[in-house]
Order: C-alpha cells, then sequence, then structure tokens
C-alpha cells in the first residue's frame, strides 16, 4: 500500500473512532467497536447537562431544580388521571366555520347552476380590459392586443381563449369571488395569450385590468411563481383551504411539469375528502396537446389523473371552446360543490381560426359535459346516415373536423367529450341516442395506446357502449415516452391517426 492509501486509511479509521488491528501493509483493517457509541454512552443526558450549566451560573439552585421537577411531574400525573376519568368526544368539523354552506360527496346529487351572464355586462367587462390609463405606454403588440379585446366587446369578431378566460376572471370577480392565480408565468400566459398584468415600456410601471374593473369587486391576484411545483402547488392547495368561497387556480408551464408535483396531488388533491373529509375547489391549468414540441411538452399525463379518479373525488376536463372554458370556471366557483378541477389547457387552440366562440354563448347556455355534433345545424341532414360515431377530447377534434370537410364525409359524426370525469353512463347513452343501434363508437386521441384516456374508458365500458354501439380505439401505438422529439415523425403519426378514424374499419 503506497503512502497516500495508508493516509487516507488512517483519516477514515480516526474520523470514525475504530481501532485497528494489524499494521502490516496489505492487510485489511479489522474493526472493533466504534467509540463514538462509547462517548454516548458516557455522556450526560440533557436536562442534567443543563442543570449543571445552570448551577455554574448561579441561576438556580439543586434544591429548587428537585422542586421545580416535582411539581412539573405531580401536575402531569394530575392531567393523566383526569383524561382517564372523562369519555371524551371528538369535535372536529371539517365542514364548520367558513366552510358551512359547501359540500363534497356524489357529483350528481349537486344541481347544475346557471353560469350565463347578461350581453351588456359582458361587453362592459371586455371593453374595461381594452383600455389603460392616461399616460400609460403598452408594448406595440400589447396595444393591438387591446384593440382587438374592444372589437370583440363591440361584436365585431368572435372570442378568443384568452378573451374567454378573462371574461369568466372578471364576472366572477364583480359578482364578489376572490381570485388567486399562480404559475410559471402566469401574468403573461406561457404562449402569450393571457397578458393580465400589462408593463408601461417607458417606466416599467404595472396595470392589471382584471384588478380596475368596478369598485367594490373582489380582490384579484396573479402572481408568477417559480419553477418548483411542489412547494407552489402544495401552498396554492393549502390556499384553497382557507378560501372555499374564492377561486384558486395553480398554471403549469407546461402540463408535464405537474410530475414534479405528484406527491401533492397523491396525497392531499385526490384523497383529502376520503382520508380527512377536506375539501378543495383548487384548479389546476395543465397545458396539453400534441404539437410536435417533444416529450416533455406534450403531455400533463392525462392517464394519470383518470387513474386518481374514483368516488367523484376530482373533475377532468380536456374543453375545445373558450365559451366551455368560461363556464366551466364559473361553474367552478359558484356550485356549491367543492371538488379539484384538473383542466387539460391548450396550447394551438388559444389561436385556432376555429377555437373561438361568439358572445351569446356567454350570455346563453351552460356548461355542457358532451357536445354533439357541430358540422351542420341539426336537422341538415339525416342522423340516420351516420355510420361511425367519433369520439374524441382537446385540439385533435378540430383536426378530426378539418379531416371530415376535407374527405366530404356526412357518414362520420364526432362527439366532443369535454368532462371526462365524472361522466355518468346516462350522458353517454344520450348523446349517441341519436343514431342508430350498433352504430360503431370510435374513440381517437393522440396519445400512445398506453397513455390518455382509452384504456380508461375501455376498462370502464368494455367493448359495448350503451348496450348496442360497439367500442374500439385509435391511438399511436403503445410507447414508454409520451411523444417522439422529431416533429417530422410527429406530423407523420397524426396524419396516420387522422387517416385511421375515417379509414375501414377492422
Amino acid at each position: 500500500m503506497d503512502f497516500r492509501a495508508q493516509f487516507q486509511r488512517d483519516v477514515v479509521i480516526d474520523m470514525y473512532g475504530y481501532r485497528r488491528r494489524g499494521h502490516n501493509e496489505g492487510d485489511e483493517p479489522a474493526f472493533t467497536q466504534p467509540k463514538l457509541y462509547e462517548a454516548i454512552r458516557k455522556r450526560k443526558s440533557v436536562r442534567e447537562g443543563y442543570l449543571e450549566h445552570l448551577l455554574r451560573l448561579s441561576e438556580i439552585t439543586r434544591p429548587e431544580a428537585d422542586a421545580i421537577e416535582s411539581e412539573t411531574k405531580a401536575r402531569l400525573e394530575r392531567e393523566f388521571d383526569s383524561s382517564r376519568a372523562t369519555e371524551l368526544e371528538p369535535r372536529h368539523d371539517p365542514l364548520g366555520t367558513h366552510w358551512q354552506g359547501y359540500t363534497g360527496g356524489r357529483d350528481a346529487d349537486t344541481p347544475e347552476i346557471e353560469t350565463a351572464v347578461a350581453d351588456a355586462k359582458l361587453r362592459e367587462l371586455l371593453a374595461a380590459q381594452s383600455v389603460v390609463p392616461n399616460g400609460f405606454h403598452p408594448h406595440p403588440k400589447i396595444a393591438s392586443l387591446l384593440e382587438t379585446r374592444g372589437r370583440m366587446a363591440r361584436g365585431e369578431q368572435p372570442l378568443d381563449w384568452g378573451a374567454g378566460e378573462a371574461l369568466a376572471l372578471a364576472s366572477l370577480s364583480v359578482q364578489g369571488v376572490r381570485l388567486r392565480l399562480s404559475g410559471q408565468d402566469a401574468q403573461r400566459g406561457t404562449f402569450s395569450h393571457r397578458h393580465a398584468v400589462l408593463h408601461d415600456v417607458e417606466n416599467g410601471r404595472a396595470w392589471m385590468p382584471l384588478a380596475n374593473l368596478e369598485l367594490g369587486q373582489a380582490p384579484i391576484e396573479i402572481r408568477n411563481s417559480p419553477l418548483s411545483e411542489t412547494g407552489v402547488l402544495g401552498f396554492d392547495y393549502g390556499y384553497s383551504l382557507d378560501c372555499p368561497e374564492g377561486l384558486t387556480i395553480w398554471e403549469a408551464q407546461f402540463g408535464d411539469f405537474n410530475n414534479v408535483a405528484q406527491v401533492i396531488i397523491d396525497q392531499f388533491l385526490v384523497s383529502a375528502e376520503e382520508k380527512w373529509k377536506r375539501l378543495s375547489g383548487l384548479v389546476l391549468l395543465l397545458p396539453h396537446g400534441f404539437e410536435g414540441q417533444g416529450p416533455e411538452h406534450s403531455s400533463a399525463r392525462l392517464e394519470r389523473f383518470l387513474m386518481l379518479c374514483a368516488d367523484d373525488n376530482i373533475q377532468v376536463v380536456n374543453l375545445t371552446t373558450p365559451a366551455q372554458l368560461f363556464h366551466c370556471l364559473r361553474r367552478q366557483a359558484l356550485r356549491k360543490l367543492r371538488k379539484p378541477l384538473i383542466v387539460m389547457s391548450p396550447k394551438s387552440l388559444l389561436r385556432h381560426p376555429r377555437a373561438v366562440s361568439a358572445l351569446e354563448d356567454f350570455s346563453g347556455g351552460t356548461f355542457q359535459r358532451i357536445l354533439p355534433d357541430a358540422w351542420k345545424q341539426p336537422g341538415e341532414r339525416s342522423r340516420a346516415r351516420v355510420e361511425r360515431v367519433l369520439a374524441c377530447s382537446g385540439k385533435l377534434y378540430y383536426e378530426l373536423e378539418e379531416q371530415r370537410e376535407k374527405l366530404g364525409r356526412e357518414d362520420v359524426a364526432i362527439l366532443r367529450i369535454e368532462q371526462l370525469y365524472p361522466l355518468q353512463d346516462a350522458r353517454i347513452a344520450a348523446a349517441l341516442a341519436p343514431y342508430a343501434a350498433a352504430t360503431p363508437v370510435v374513440w381517437v386521441q393522440e396519445e400512445p395506446e398506453n397513455m390518455g384516456a382509452w384504456r380508461y374508458f375501455h376498462a370502464r365500458l368494455g367493448n359495448t357502449i350503451a348496450l348496442t354501439h360497439p367500442f374500439r380505439g385509435i391511438m399511436r401505438p403503445a410507447a414508454a415516452s409520451p411523444a417522439t422529439g422529431s416533429h417530422a415523425a410527429h406530423k407523420l403519426e397524426q396524419q396516420e391517426i387522422l387517416q385511421k378514424a375515417f379509414g375501414a374499419l377492422a
């Protein structure tokens, strides 16, 4: 053994207090009991050591210390005897105090509510978000956005996703609902669709239109959070426990990032009602959708949330229109049911020319868990001609719709499953009622076969829906990675899904 190795071995041995037997070069050291444990056994207790310290300082005398010890032990014994002599009943009421009036339990037991807002009020709220104070200098691109919001308020063009979300938050705030939205770049929005907080390009002054709508509106805060998902989601979950009357939202920069906060989701979000009778109305906005951006920026792991679904513990949605988002967020805040809401929010739909809603969609109607076929108005073609029903959710709907128009396939209907859970069988049956018995229903998804909603639906529904409709699925093959890293490969895979959706069924 060279000098360096000998020295390192001796340092390690001495560091841990071992005695070594045998000093011959090349011998493996034999160790006996560490000196550390011997030193611990000889050390006085914390009480004795501290008492000696006080005695040296003349802060206390030994008789005084003994009297304190005797008195403390006697008091503890009295309290212990008292606790054993009295029958105590637990008085924990998780739905007491500020939680009174809110409920958990079954989704079907909670009636739907009116979520529409008067047309004039919507125009007023949207117009208020299209102006800035005198002397405020927005970036030219922001000025263009504000002009667009103004045209939407005047009814000159339909509303996009950002406007639908802004109207939901604005209408709730003026109704007295406290709002909190935090996330990674939440003020601007990761994909620049929100711009809820504006900055003067000359002096950096901030302006939040949503917080300056009218006197007496409820507080609203929109915070940029760090890339520390566990901590931030844990904080917002805790916030939602103390603010049941408000709407608390956490947004991931990409939905994939929620996996860093999985412990909060598993231990609290999806199970707290079952374990502790604690309710939460926390909303998770998780950008989701296969856009060719690679495996870390495509999937919010929809399958994981669906796997955790049971006993109406959470709500999982994948929406396709701004109006649906508007009604969904308002329903979340205004219903007395408090369940976490998981939103597979879009990326490409934020500016998709078809993903728009007219102002009357906000002033009328309500949230729809399943959207019916919308290629043509009811009555313009015979439902009896439909030979196949495609069921899907999220952005894939618009690709299927464009493919159907391109092929002229009037024999194919497309249903959008906007709320994947809870979803009662009766609602599925009602959506399929217009179509002839034995018409095949095909679930189409972007995700691989072992991901997305396919296995969830297939396990629940089997090979037949509503007793008479054969059920099958079309998706990418099972894979370990959520998505390919090649944009070219992504486009080929996406096109293959569309071709299979309208091709011959095996």
